[in-house]
């Protein structure tokens, strides 16, 4: 069955949405990690200066985030540029695996938020995206449009093949607990999370070890933002040089069933465009040894 397919079949499902974990989604279709690296590194060049990079680099996925002129993919982006984007990284051998396109209107209210969060999705699926990245709110006054939008758009998302994720990402979701509440708020099997290990560091500056924080939400992430953290507040950081326990985060989920799918490198040390270069070949390459 293909992934669109089964992801359709298992949203109209009300015994999917009761008994499917996220985890058993992404079993179900991947056997490997899926290695790839945002654009963010990048973000004073263009994004085709980024892909031209990641190639380089020898990374086979990629993630839309940021570049010279804000976010890649937004609810601004048209789907024939998004559609373009996607081509672009094709041409490079690249596969676009997750996309961050920020805000999407849910502060303005419901109808303004479904409207927007659709035109994301229909964005991720135009660039034949695998994920769309949410950031969540951080006023508590948005916080029930913001998820009611989401809950929503789930069944739309999935029927364009597009799996919704949130990240921890301050505000109302800064850890994994506050995560946790809300994908079972939502409570539906499109939608999961995509822990950020790093952020977890930084938005307790410091003070709350990703390794204690994962106990809390283990079985329910399905892709990771592979971030990591410097004192006094950094995520500048190539993975792999900071405080981010790496291998025992993965032991942890490897624990909880989590045995594949997609590990996306967010940050790096910050240099020229060759040092970014071997930073990234760096990151790849002992991402590539820590998960085998």
């Amino acid at each position: 069955m293909k992934r669109r397919d089964f992801i359709s079949t298992i949203a109209g499902s009300a015994l999917g949405a009761a008994c499917l974990a996220p985890k058993s989604l992404f079993a179900a279709q991947k056997a490997n990690w899926q290695i790839g690296i945002y654009t963010r590194p990048w973000d004073k060049q263009d994004y085709r200066q980024a892909l031209d990079a990641m190639a380089k680099a020898g990374y086979k996925y990629a993630g839309m985030m940021t570049h010279k002129k804000g976010l890649v993919i937004s609810v601004k982006t048209s789907e024939r540029a998004a559609r373009k984007i996607g081509e672009e990284a094709k041409q490079r051998g690249l596969q676009i695996i997750s996309v961050y396109g920020g805000g999407f209107y849910a502060d303005k209210s419901l109808k303004a938020g479904l409207k927007g969060l659709k035109k994301l999705v229909d964005n991720v699926a135009a660039c034949d995206g695998k994920n769309l990245l949410l950031g969540g709110v951080g006023k508590r006054k948005n916080f029930n449009t913001y998820y009611k939008a989401v809950r929503e758009t789930c069944d739309y998302a999935a029927q364009q093949g597009v799996i919704l994720t949130l990240k921890p990402h301050g505000g109302l979701n800064a850890t994994g607990p506050q995560c946790r509440k809300i994908i079972e708020m939502v409570g539906h099997p499109n939608f999961h999370l995509w822990y950020d290990p790093g952020n977890i560091f930084y938005y307790s500056d410091g003070a709350l070890n990703p390794l204690d924080d994962v106990e809390s939400v283990k079985e329910l992430v399905s892709g990771l933002c592979i971030k990591d953290f410097k004192m006094p507040k950094d995520v500048l950081v190539t993975p792999g040089t900071g405080m981010v326990e790496f291998s025992g985060l993965f032991a942890t989920l490897k624990e909880a069933g989590l045995r594949g799918g997609p590990l996306v490198i967010e940050c790096l040390k910050p240099g020229g465009l060759d040092e970014i270069h071997n930073e990234a070949k760096k990151a790849r390459i002992w991402l590539q040894e820590l998960v085998g």
